[in-house]
């Protein structure tokens, strides 16, 4: 049953990227006994991660007795370094560059890292999306990103066809659909995540827009990395759209107050269907897959957001990454499957599956990504290969979610830049 499953996955995987004019991604050649007998093991921060699962099933048709395993370990970012120094360390773990890299706390992870750039390992780093590599101070990569991320909202079709109204692609077209939900009885024609700064709908809409008006002066940048307080002026455009929204109604917050997380409860809400967008990050976006109701109750996507004239960005940065423990057992086979697993044909078949956006150059969107396909290049930024550290999501995060709040001014957040 599992190869027959395998087999319609793979058929279909064909026909789609056969229709996009893309190739199914770079012939998988074994290199090593196909008797060997060994167990791999993976952990992460997932519950569970079907999309690797299929692949462990394909990688068995090459290695049929070589056993892989998936494990989710609690509490991750304060647990991986005791697990990695344990008896059964894992062979691959999650890693996250945003947080991890340049942060001596994680230098006990870094260390197990293997050197996956290496060209003995085989493993084809050209599939990748150059701007979501991250690439160590001595030019190694240790991290390989199989999922990315973006913001956006997700958006109820058949709402906007109802009212006859155009999926906004502008600033000014986004306030005039909200008001005109509004006119329909549509108490927050956006909605989101609220209660907590984390996540919340203010950062999701503050920080692409942080990021392109950094992007364009890399003396900004510096200075934002620094938490330098100049940079928050840089954050401004997007406070006062936050502000906006909230002040025209666009936002209510009390009904947004009302959504107890961004994850389940903001597609729960969402599938309601009488929110026509509902604001959150690709992660959230890629949870609607398995949660749909069925029948499926009505068209929907994920776009970006117009915060501008010229349109919304999409924010191009790694969801997931994958490292190898240098020091753990069966190292060839683990890079075995590492150089199997990191191909246009796999990456693309996960993110499917797992509903996220492919890392690969050769993107094979998930039709609901569509809206994406469609950014221009000068609207799209990898905030990692810029130069974006986590201080600058930080500061974004609590000073849109305060002005968002009320509980303080454009002008007093921009000031506070770098304090927060």
């Amino acid at each position: 049953m599992k190869k027959l499953k395998r087999l319609a996955l793979a058929l279909s995987m064909t026909a789609i990227l056969s229709s996009c004019g893309q190739g199914g991604g770079e012939e998988f050649k074994p290199s090593l006994d196909k008797n060997t007998k060994c167990t791999l093991k993976v952990v992460g921060d997932y519950s569970n991660f079907k999309a690797l699962e299929n692949e462990f099933d394909k990688f068995k048709d090459y290695y049929p007795n070589v056993t892989l395993t998936y494990t989710k370990i609690d509490a991750y970012s304060d647990n991986i370094a005791t697990v990695l120094d344990g008896d059964d360390a894992p062979n691959i773990f999650f890693t996250y560059a945003s947080w991890m890299s340049g942060d001596a706390k994680y230098a006990s992870i870094i260390s197990h890292m293997e050197d996956l750039s290496d060209s003995k390992l085989k493993i084809n780093l050209d599939c990748i999306r150059p701007g979501l590599l991250n690439h160590a101070s001595d030019n190694k990569v240790y991290m390989v990103p199989v999922f990315s991320r973006t913001f956006g909202a997700l958006v109820n079709e058949n709402l906007f066809k109802q009212e006859n109204i155009a999926i906004p692609t502008k600033w000014s077209e986004l306030l005039s659909a909200c008001q005109t939900f509004k006119s329909k009885g549509i108490k927050s024609p956006m909605m989101g995540y609220s209660l907590k700064d984390s996540n919340s709908l203010m950062y999701t809409l503050a920080y692409p827009s942080f990021v392109s008006s950094l992007a364009k002066n890399p003396e900004a940048l510096a200075k934002a990395n620094n938490l330098d307080p100049a940079a928050g002026e840089y954050m401004r455009d997007g406070l006062t759209k936050i502000k906006q929204l909230v002040d025209d109604g666009a936002i209510n917050l009390a009904e947004c107050d009302a959504i107890a997380d961004n994850y389940n409860a903001v597609i729960q809400r969402f599938f309601v269907g009488d929110v026509p967008m509902m604001v959150c990050h690709g992660d959230t976006a890629s949870g609607t897959k398995s949660r749909e109701p069925n029948p499926k109750p009505f068209d929907y996507s994920f776009v970006p957001i117009p915060l501008s004239e010229e349109g919304g960005c999409f924010i191009d940065s790694p969801s997931i990454q994958f490292s190898v423990n240098k020091t753990c057992k069966n190292l060839d086979m683990t890079n075995e499957f590492m150089s199997f697993l990191v191909r246009t044909s796999e990456l693309n078949a996960m993110s499917v599956e797992k509903r996220l956006v492919t890392p690969a150059k050769q993107m094979n969107f998930d039709s609901i990504y569509a809206p994406f396909a469609k950014v221009s290049a000068d609207k799209t930024f990898s905030p990692e290969a810029l130069g974006v550290k986590d201080p600058i999501s930080k500061q974004t995060r609590i000073a849109a979610f305060k002005v968002g709040k009320g509980e303080l001014t454009v002008d007093q957040a921009v000031a506070k830049y770098g304090s927060f």
